[in-house]
């Protein structure tokens, strides 16, 4: 049996015993749905990386070749400027500064005068021909949402791989410099090592806070907890430690109602690198079709003129969405509860 089809099926008996519809019913509510205009638009412009990372749930890495085209990110940006409710475009990948037309999405976005958020793995700005990537970020005031799974190097490099931790610190010297962190958004991201979830954000933002201040010197604006997700590269490392069930199991029994007010999918639309429209980037790496897609169809960003269209759409929703429901809760924008 592959890999893929595995996951599939330890998926499946999961779902048997923990539906996420049912736990959302026995709690009070009906369904997950859309109930306002979305006000994000989170841009996945592809799978290509510089890292390879354990906990990825996009399974990107050096090799990939899925990139979004120049057509496709036009038409994004098109899409915003008809779309009055986004007031925000999150711009991730893969590394989305690797994207030949990573820098006419930020242009243009912030044209349109919305907001952008792009999600960085701080390495990335080492690589050969990336030195314009900080005085870019700043020129266009970008908010970055940076990766950094622990202020220890041990704990970094068991995640990431040798030698990231000190381009990391370089990184975030170097944004410091730039006024990141002070006048301008850096946000940190913390992903737990291991199969368990992460401890309360606001004392790790202040153990994090005390760690890099005193031992580099470096400021940021917030730290963001983020549970890892049961798929894709995670789902099979689980499976390797043969404890799947288990974290599934973990995430199922310690749903949180109070999270379910401000999941991300409520607020935020996806789109993939191919132009496919997800309710998240979670989704749309399970190739989970949006909720307010026809059954049997997938709905693209040429299907629809306007974003506001989605308002009041049922929200596809899985065993994963456990994830985003466990414990303090779990987002792009971290905690919920």
């Amino acid at each position: 049996m592959s890999q893929l089809a595995f996951e599939r099926e330890a998926r499946a008996k999961f779902e048997s015993a923990h539906d996420f519809e049912a736990t959302l019913q026995l709690h009070g509510y009906e369904r997950l749905a859309r109930d306002s205009a979305p006000e994000t638009l989170q841009v996945n412009v592809g799978k290509l990386c510089n890292q390879a990372c354990h906990h990825c749930h996009v399974d990107a890495g050096p090799k990939r070749t899925e990139i979004m085209t120049h057509a496709i990110a036009q038409r994004v940006v098109e899409l915003v400027g008809r779309s009055s409710s986004i007031k925000t475009v999150d711009i991730t990948g893969g590394a989305p500064e690797l994207n030949p037309n990573f820098r006419l999405l930020v242009e243009q976005t912030r044209a349109l005068e919305r907001s952008v958020i792009v999600r960085c793995n701080l390495t990335v700005m080492f690589e050969p021909g990336m030195e314009w990537l900080g005085e870019f970020s700043r020129r266009n005031r970008v908010a970055l949402i940076c990766s950094l799974p622990c202020y220890s190097v041990e704990n970094v490099e068991k995640q990431r791989g040798r030698g990231v931790f000190s381009k990391s610190i370089d990184a975030l010297r170097w944004l410091n410099r730039l006024g990141y962190g002070r006048e301008l958004r850096l946000d940190l991201v913390y992903n737990p090592v291991g199969a368990f979830l992460p401890p309360p954000q606001a004392q790790l933002e202040a153990r994090y806070r005390e760690e890099l201040g005193r031992n580099f010197g470096i400021e940021f604006s917030h730290l963001l907890t983020i549970t890892n997700m049961p798929i894709k590269r995670f789902a099979h490392q689980l499976h390797q430690w043969g404890k799947f069930s288990e974290y599934m199991g973990l995430l199922a029994n310690h749903f949180n109602r109070e999270t379910v007010g401000g999941l991300m999918c409520r607020t935020l639309v996806s789109v993939s690198w191919d132009g496919q429209l997800y309710d998240c980037d979670f989704n749309q790496m399970l190739e989970v079709p949006v909720g307010f897609a026809r059954a049997g169809t997938r709905l693209t960003i040429w299907d629809i003129e306007d974003l506001a269209e989605l308002t009041g759409a049922s929200i596809a929703t899985g065993s994963h969405c456990f994830g985003c429901t466990a414990g303090a809760g779990s987002s792009c924008g971290g905690a919920l509860a």
